[in-house]
């Protein structure tokens, strides 16, 4: 039986999980475990693809609607024999066999989140809601990776799993925050009355290549102007600080809490923290010492600190960052030149 998560009274499942497939306790033939990745050809769902197909015993589905995701971040793995790749929209029932599902569809970004608020929420409730009911009916384990965006604009420093949060439920960002609290909810719902074996991530910001180019979100805005000679945009004030994990790590720790016996929350992040003028700087030094940095107005509800406690994935998971920015962040920059097809002066 997963241990239970810490933070608050959580009451133990009432009933036993789900049988899982048969399948799994053959008795002469260990047949491959059967892995669905929902949101896989987005940014971090395509790394941990990459991952999960690097074990000759997975197999692996990708189910993704290119939203915000892409094929071509699959494309080194379509027409493997292990591999499939369905187009669709996770707010529609999905009917596979499957025994884990790694729930990561919703667009992530505040541009793509904004542009289409109704179906972000949707995406968050109904998606988690049908995930949960696949998850249910086969007896997979299902992980969701929320947020740090659960935490809203901080009251305290750094954010541990047992903080509830400062969310504005009415926010222009209320959809993708309100929307992963929800899902959250969902989980531990299924968990507690139909004893579904659930994990929770709690990921923080994430960089790395893939990333949507011109997705609005810092790192990748930051790398994309630098390479184009355009000013660096930091929002006002520039004192507001984030903490950046390289995707290898968070595909590590995201595979750690499917493994593990934990449910979560658990915070994957990377306790590094930065303030965005430090970010410009150091984007600035790798990558173009010529361009400028310019300060510009801010968006709503812009948290002013985000610096996860990582407490917990070290004891319970055995999980902590490896990569340093500044390592980082010039594998991303190559990724960019070679999108932007920009290449480096010599």
């Amino acid at each position: 039986m997963a241990k239970e998560a810490s933070n608050g009274n959580h009451n133990s499942a009432t009933k036993a999980p789900p049988t899982p497939s048969p399948l799994r306790f053959s008795k002469y033939f260990q047949s491959n475990m059967r892995i669905l990745v929902t949101g896989g050809a987005g940014f971090i769902g395509s790394h941990l693809v990459d991952r999960l197909m690097e074990n000759e015993k997975n197999e692996v589905i990708v189910a993704d609607n290119y939203f915000t995701g892409s094929k071509d971040n699959l494309k080194k793995w379509i027409g493997h024999p292990r591999f499939e790749l369905i187009r669709h929209d996770v707010t529609e029932p999905l009917l596979v066999e499957v025994d884990q599902i790694y729930h990561l569809a919703c667009p992530a970004s505040p541009i793509f989140y904004k542009y289409n608020p109704v179906k972000t929420i949707k995406t968050n409730v109904i998606g988690t809601l049908n995930m949960l009911g696949l998850a249910k009916r086969v007896g997979a384990r299902i992980l969701l990776t929320s947020t740090s965006e659960v935490y809203g604009d901080p009251l305290v420093h750094p954010q541990d799993e047992s903080y509830w949060g400062n969310v504005n439920p009415i926010g222009v960002r209320s959809c993708y925050d309100e929307g992963k609290r929800v899902a959250e909810t969902l989980m531990f719902d299924y968990h507690r009355q139909h004893g579904i074996e659930i994990r929770i991530a709690r990921i923080f910001n994430t960089y790395g290549p893939r990333m949507n180019i011109d997705d609005g979100r810092v790192v990748s805005n930051f790398i994309a102007q630098a390479i184009r000679n355009e000013p660096l945009t930091v929002q006002a004030p520039g004192t507001q600080t984030r903490s950046f994990c390289y995707v290898s790590d968070m595909v590590d720790g995201l595979i750690r809490l499917m493994e593990g016996e934990n449910t979560g929350p658990i915070n994957i992040g990377n306790p590094g923290e930065f303030t965005m003028m430090e970010l410009a700087e150091t984007v600035k030094e790798l990558i173009n010492p010529e361009v400028e940095i310019i300060v510009v107005e801010n968006t709503p509800d812009d948290p002013r600190q985000r610096k996860p406690d990582i407490t917990k994935a070290k004891e319970l998971l055995g999980w902590e960052p490896k990569i340093k920015l500044r390592d980082g962040l010039p594998l991303m920059e190559e990724d960019f030149r070679r999108r932007l097809e920009v290449p480096r002066e010599n």
